[in-house]
């Protein structure tokens, strides 16, 4: 279920190629020239026409032979020194192994030089891009792109375990310094002009690269510690989010940093669809997240380490600015509280639909406690387009997890997080004002109850996200919360969900699952990661 894959990097393809040709065209040199250097030996068939040719013919393929032999031991003496080299085949431990033949390739061309390979566990099989991105007019641009904070070692004895203790909503001041969460590693965040627009790409393009301006792999990898079982207080036992993943056989449909997805039309519950499985370009995909400050050291950076570069656009909306992150305050009606979320979410669309809105295809919302799987949710809206044969640009799209609170009141569940499609986007930020059918001056917690009726005045209704088994893609709560939930008939869950039922168990989730509620703690997103995307092979 959980897996890992890795290549070499284009640079060292690249290098490779160039190698070979090298020594083909030596080869072709040594068959034409006889290895005799200029001195041309015809090779056509036919003998030259003067006295004695033939003696030097013979003399010069004679001494072409000999030398081609000394080149051809040189060449073996070389492979067996480095091939029996225990540096070249075990690099030190956390590194990326380029593959054996490779390693010596370099190894030989680079006459004995130490080449090392940075690559992070959570790329998968597409390329990562070595070429700089870090150019003076990028960072003229955007000064932070490719910031990290400068963590201090962790303690010798420092373990993962310790960062699940604190409480979710504990100031992460009191983490241990291994946990990467403490605030004091970030310092003072950078004032922004009152008219900043946020570089959205910036942890997208650190991904694609695979390092950070430091030269430090990007993401960070993550420990194999964080492959064992962790329950939510650390114990090793009792990982429900773990199992979760286990049996609904929850994983990645592709590498985060992959540009392309494999969809299947036919994987939609009720799909007549007769397209066969296909690869095509992936959509582009911009992730919205509502935090406040206090979680930019933890959460927040928890999504930059971990899945947030899988977003081609990722932009968090907060109590204060930090061009670092990014994050952006913006100013809305009413106070900064969780009874007022309809205005502050209302906020963040307005912006992102006067600055983003032709930019991405699709704009997906949640919290700073959601784990999401972008390259799930790329594949997953890339099938339903194509099973519709619809553009997200022309066509209007309201995807998530669908409620039923009564009646004909259906909305998608603002825990699980939702996505519009441009053209919903657009269609809603040209309403947003509206007080009327839009509820634009309401003060209330239930934006997604709101923003449903909106649509639902607009002619935009939910689809249905369950794969072709009724599985579901959009979860409220923590994987292990989705396992081991039993009916009730008098929990709201249950009567939200009467209309198509909930299944159970094993069944609770679909193996392209595109997102959890509720995973409060940044050491829980990362060991949720991590076992999905780089514990393969790893002893679990």
């Amino acid at each position: 279920m959980l897996r890992r894959t890795a290549t070499s990097t284009p640079e060292a393809s690249s290098k490779i190629a160039a190698s070979r040709e090298r020594r083909a065209a030596r080869l072709r040199n040594s068959n034409l020239n006889g290895g005799a250097g200029s001195i041309a030996v015809p090779y056509n068939g036919h003998t030259p026409k003067s006295d004695g040719g033939a003696v030097t013919k013979k003399l010069l393929i004679a001494a072409g032979t000999l030398a081609a032999g000394i080149l051809s031991g040189l060449w073996i003496a070389a492979l067996y020194h480095v091939t029996t080299n225990s540096d070249a085949n075990n690099p030190p431990e956390g590194k990326f192994s380029l593959p054996k033949t490779i390693n010596t390739l370099r190894r030989v061309r680079n006459r004995e030089k130490k080449v090392e390979a940075i690559s992070s566990p959570v790329i998968g099989a597409i390329k990562t891009d070595y070429t700089d991105i870090y150019t003076k007019e990028a960072l003229e641009k955007n000064p932070y792109l490719g910031w990290q904070p400068q963590y201090s070692p962790p303690d010798p004895s420092f373990s993962w375990r310790s960062c699940f203790k604190a409480k979710p909503t504990a100031d992460a001041s009191t983490q241990p310094i291994g946990c990467r969460e403490n605030p004091s590693s970030f310092g003072t965040a950078p004032s922004v002009p009152e008219n900043w627009i946020p570089d959205v790409t910036m942890i997208r393009s650190m991904l694609m690269h695979g390092r950070d301006r430091a030269g430090n792999a990007f993401p960070p990898p993550l420990d194999t510690e964080l492959c064992q079982d962790i329950a939510v207080q650390g114990g090793k036992s009792g990982d429900s989010n773990k199992e979760c993943l286990r049996q609904s056989h929850i994983m990645p449909t592709g590498p985060l940093n992959s540009t392309t997805v494999t969809i299947s039309p036919q994987n939609h519950y009720g799909s007549t669809s007769q397209q066969q499985e296909i690869t095509i370009p992936a959509p582009r995909l911009m992730c919205l997240v509502y935090t406040m400050a206090d979680a930019h050291s933890n959460r927040i950076q928890g999504m930059r380490e971990t899945w947030a570069g899988g977003c081609d656009g990722f932009l968090a909306f907060s109590t204060e600015s930090d061009p670092r992150l990014p994050a952006i305050s913006l100013k809305h009606d009413g106070p900064e509280e969780y009874t007022n979320m309809w205005q502050k979410v209302r906020s963040i669309w307005k912006f992102v639909g006067t600055h983003y809105l032709e930019e991405f295809d699709w704009f997906f919302i949640g919290g700073d406690d959601l784990f999401v799987m972008p390259q799930n949710l790329k594949t997953y809206l890339a099938s339903l387009t194509a099973k519709d044969e619809t553009d997200p640009k022309k066509q209007e799209y309201f995807v998530g997890r669908r409620f039923n609170a009564g009646g004909k009141n259906y909305f998608n569940s603002g825990g699980a997080g939702y996505a519009l499609s441009q053209a919903t986007l657009r269609k809603f930020f040209e309403n947003i004002d509206d007080a009327e059918h839009c509820s634009a001056t309401r003060h209330t917690s239930t934006e997604d109850v709101q923003i449903a009726n909106c649509l639902s005045y607009l002619g935009i209704s939910f689809t249905d996200t369950r794969d072709a088994k009724g599985r579901e893609r959009f979860h409220p709560f923590a994987p292990g919360t989705h396992l081991y939930w039993q009916p009730d008939p008098s929990d709201w869950y249950q009567q939200y969900n009467a209309e198509w039922g909930v299944l159970t168990g094993k069944d609770c989730c679909a193996p392209d699952s595109v997102s959890f509620h509720y995973v409060k703690k940044a050491s829980m997103v990362r060991h949720m990661h991590a076992l999905l995307n780089s514990c393969d092979g790893v002893d679990r």
